[in-house]
C-alpha cells in the first residue's frame, strides 16, 4: 500500500537526491501509509453503510442504537444510522413504533391510555383515560422466548419514564388464500 503523502516527497531539497534518506523515509512511509489510509477515510467510518462491520456494532454503543448483537447486519446499519432521530422521538408511540420496527422489522401493534386534545377555553376535558397503560403486540412468523425478552428491554428503554406497560409476542397468521 502507498503512502498518500510520501515523506521523501517533503524532504529538504539537499534530501531529494540523497538515496540514504529516500529509502530510510519510504521505510517510514510503510509505517504511516495505514494511518493515513484511516484517516483519508474517516467519513466512511462514520457513516453506518459504509462502515466495517465491526467498526458499526462499536458505533451503535457510541450513539446508545437499541441493538444486542443478533440482529442481521442490515438492520445493525439501520439501527446505527437512525439512533440520533430516534433519541429526538424518544417517549413518543412513533419513536417506540420505530424503534421496534427497526429491531425486529415488522410494525408493532401499539395502543395506550393517552391522547392529545386542543380546546379553545381553558380547563376542557382531559383526554386519554385515568390510569397510564401501554400495550404493544408483536406478530412475527417463527417467535421465540428471546423475542419477548427482547421486545421486554426495547419497550422499556423507548416508552415514557412513568409509563407501565405489557408486551406480548404472537405468531403471524398467514392468509391461507394466498
Amino acid at each position: 500500500m502507498g503512502s498518500s503523502a510520501p515523506i521523501g516527497a517533503m524532504l529538504p531539497a539537499v534530501f531529494a537526491d540523497d538515496d540514504l534518506a529516500q529509502r530510510f523515509v519510504a521505510g517510514l512511509d510503510e509505517v504511516v501509509a495505514p494511518i493515513l489510509g484511516v484517516l483519508d477515510c474517516l467519513d466512511a467510518y462514520f457513516t453506518p453503510a459504509l462502515a466495517p462491520v465491526d467498526f458499526t456494532q462499536w458505533l451503535g454503543g457510541w450513539v446508545g442504537a437499541e441493538t444486542d448483537g443478533t440482529e442481521p447486519e442490515a438492520r445493525l446499519r439501520a439501527a446505527v444510522a437512525a439512533a440520533a432521530y430516534l433519541h429526538r422521538v424518544r417517549g413518543t408511540r412513533r419513536g417506540l413504533s420505530e424503534a421496534i420496527r427497526l429491531a425486529f422489522g415488522v410494525e408493532p401493534e401499539i395502543s395506550e391510555s393517552g391522547a392529545a386534545d386542543w380546546h379553545s377555553r381553558p380547563l376542557g376535558p382531559v383526554p386519554g383515560e385515568r390510569r397510564p397503560r401501554l400495550h404493544v403486540t408483536l406478530r412475527l412468523p417463527d417467535p421465540t422466548p428471546a423475542d419477548e425478552h427482547r421486545l421486554d428491554s426495547l419497550v422499556a428503554a423507548a416508552r415514557p419514564a412513568h409509563m407501565p406497560y405489557t408486551v406480548q409476542v404472537t405468531v403471524l397468521e398467514r392468509n391461507p388464500e394466498r
